[in-house]
């Protein structure tokens, strides 16, 4: 103040002399100790070049906006009527709609300007507007910046992962500074700003980096491994824990500001934080589930974390639809149930999983970490780094005891393989002799069994012949055979016309036994060199050692006798004809390929009427 009077004392050496001694002069000087002793009731704050964030804005004056709407001009209006007052909380205003606004004096008490880098101290805030003038009733506020989430990253003066922007005071003078503080809908304020040389905050930036980066990277290996565990040893759990781990970093580098700074730097949302809250919540509490195997030893319990999953869900909606307030209440609804998973995993305990008291101390740090961050959003806890990077650096301590959780689950489920190994030995000793009779008794039974098997698997159960795979088998066999030795062959695709007329008209059980009837008549045609099978339907494919004209006469015979089968059913007598298309065997063909031919000349056979034969004369 002494200073202050100085100065005007020099000011009015200027003016005439008789100002000095006269009524004006005392005045005057009197109206300067009013203002001077009101401006000490001021937030004021002294400023050098060498701030290291030791200062701040303080909470001595603060006005809340609950339309949010309010402009500079009204702010002066409520600040004129003494609407600014202390917060009265430990350095949050809790959870409420609208803006807050703060008023603070930056005093330059040198000769040289000073640079300040001024810096919101926490991520949860939709953006701030900051006025500024140089000394009170002087001059209006003019808008100094405007910082919102919703702004590029790349319009950012100071690159920095909260709010911070730079104020110029010049010396001999104080800069009254008017800010906005804009949480949205529904939100959480910390109406206090920490003052910083520049070259300071980067420094500070930087070192933040550096700790973020460890955790991430740290939540990033264990994912990892834990990923590679899941594929070698097919655990599901370990999957769980990998995208768990995964979801930390998409949380806490949302919450902290990194992921609109460096991933998502256009238009970001508050929807972003909310999702990546929403996900994180949804994979613990699966992890829990499994890992706690809540829904086997424990349903009613297992019913509650199903209402966390389902709150989990409904936060997911939230943001789908943009509904702020509500997303707001069912994160708070998240951390008030998320004690209830401690019990749960004590209760496990209990019943004897050693691995989920381990899982419960994870959990409680966890736990810790949240409630001191809600206990600073709720104004009860003073804000500071400590306890800003306390719950990041507990989610990060849960992950770890989490993972030696699943160490003590995986050797608890080794030690029961190995217990269980152990006594199925023993039983095996015990009761050798007693197996070894049974073996010997039951040896005739199973050489039987497996003789029977062996026949069904190569054996049509409907007509008695080879079935398709057995027939391919058998024919291929005969096809390199008769290649080697230079023996003809044939093969001979019959199928009956009309068939399925016959299943429609006389029924599904005359359709089998007319299947089973030309099965028999075309084996009585077959000799014990022959391959017969049924390969399809109504389809049967004959093997024949012989000529092409030995092959068409087998075929005369098999359609002639064919055309005289006479079912009798319900409806009448039932009769049918077949086709027949036949190829011989060329050189260096395989079964396919002749297989191909015949089926060709079967398929000319039934567009040239059905009821023939045809032969496939050349390779194509």
């Amino acid at each position: 103040m002494n200073r202050t009077i100085g100065e005007f004392r020099l000011l009015l050496q200027g003016v005439s002399p008789k100002w000095h001694h006269g009524f004006v002069y005392y005045v005057a000087l009197t109206v300067l100790l009013l203002f001077s002793m009101d401006s000490q009731a001021h937030s004021w704050l002294d400023v050098t070049s060498l701030e290291v964030g030791s200062k701040s804005s303080g909470l001595n004056e603060i006005w809340h906006d609950p339309t949010g709407m309010s402009d500079i001009s009204k702010a002066e209006a409520a600040y004129r009527n003494k609407y600014f007052l202390p917060l009265g909380s430990a350095g949050s205003t809790g959870i409420k709609p609208g803006a807050f606004w703060s008023y603070f004096v930056l005093k330059n008490s040198s000769t040289k300007p000073v640079d300040v880098s001024i810096e919101y101290v926490d991520n949860q805030l939709d953006g701030i507007q900051v006025y500024s003038r140089i000394r009170e009733g002087m001059e209006p506020y003019t808008e100094l910046v405007y910082l919102s989430t919703s702004q590029p990253f790349s319009t950012r003066e100071i690159k920095h992962h909260r709010f911070a922007f730079s104020v110029e005071v010049p010396p001999f003078s104080s800069t009254e500074m008017m800010v906005k503080f804009d949480a949205g809908t529904l939100g959480v304020v910390y109406p206090n700003m920490r003052i910083w040389k520049p070259e300071q905050l980067m420094e500070r930036s930087k070192a933040e980096a550096i700790l973020t980066s460890f955790l991430f990277g740290g939540y990033f290996l264990m994912a990892i491994l834990a990923l590679i565990g899941a594929i070698t040893m097919r655990e599901n759990i370990l999957y769980l824990y990998s995208v768990y781990s995964a979801t930390k970093i998409w949380v806490w580098g949302s919450l902290l500001g990194y992921t609109h700074q460096y991933l998502i730097q256009d238009h970001f949302h508050w929807s972003y934080q909310s999702l990546s809250s929403a996900a994180v919540i949804l994979t613990g509490i699966l992890f829990a589930r499994c890992f706690l195997e809540t829904a086997k030893y424990t349903p009613r319990m297992d019913n509650f974390l199903k209402v966390m999953l389902f709150n989990g869900l409904f936060l997911i909606v939230c943001v789908a639809f943009q509904w702020e307030a509500l997303a707001h209440l069912s994160m708070m609804l998240a951390l008030f149930f998320y004690p209830g998973v401690v019990v749960v995993a004590l209760v496990r305990w209990r019943q004897g999983n050693a691995a989920a008291a381990v899982f419960a101390l994870a959990w409680l740090i966890l736990v810790l970490g949240l409630l001191v961050q809600a206990m600073r959003d709720l104004g009860y806890v003073v804000h500071n780094p400590i306890n800003y990077y306390w719950p990041p650096v507990a989610s990060f301590v849960e992950m770890l005891a989490i993972m030696v959780a699943i160490g003590l689950m995986v050797q608890r489920l080794r030690k029961q393989k190995e217990s269980a190994e152990r006594k199925y030995l023993l039983h095996l000793e015990a009761s050798r002799t007693d197996l070894e009779q049974q073996v010997q008794l039951r040896t005739q039974e199973l050489e039987h069994a497996k003789t029977k098997a062996e026949r069904e698997a190569r054996t049509d159960p409907l007509t008695g012949i080879f079935n398709r795979r057995c027939f391919f088998e058998e024919a291929s066999k005969q096809v390199k055979m008769a290649i080697n030795n230079r023996i003809p062959l044939c093969v001979l695709m019959l199928d009956i016309d009309d068939f399925k007329s016959v299943n429609d008209v006389h029924g599904h059980l005359i359709g089998d036994q007319a299947l089973c009837a030309t099965a028999r008549v075309i084996s009585q045609h077959v000799r014990d060199v022959d391959i017969f099978g049924r390969i399809g339907g109504e389809e049967f494919a004959l093997v024949l050692s012989a000529d092409i004209e030995g092959a068409m006469a087998v075929a005369n015979r098999i359609h002639r006798d064919i055309a005289k089968i006479v079912i009798k059913s319900a409806v009448g007598q039932a009769q049918f004809t077949a086709s027949i298309g036949i190829a011989n065997l060329q050189e260096r063909e395989d079964i396919l390929e002749l297989i191909r031919r015949a089926d060709a000349a079967l398929y000319q056979a039934k567009r040239s009427g059905r009821n023939r034969i045809v032969e496939c004369v050349e390779a194509t």
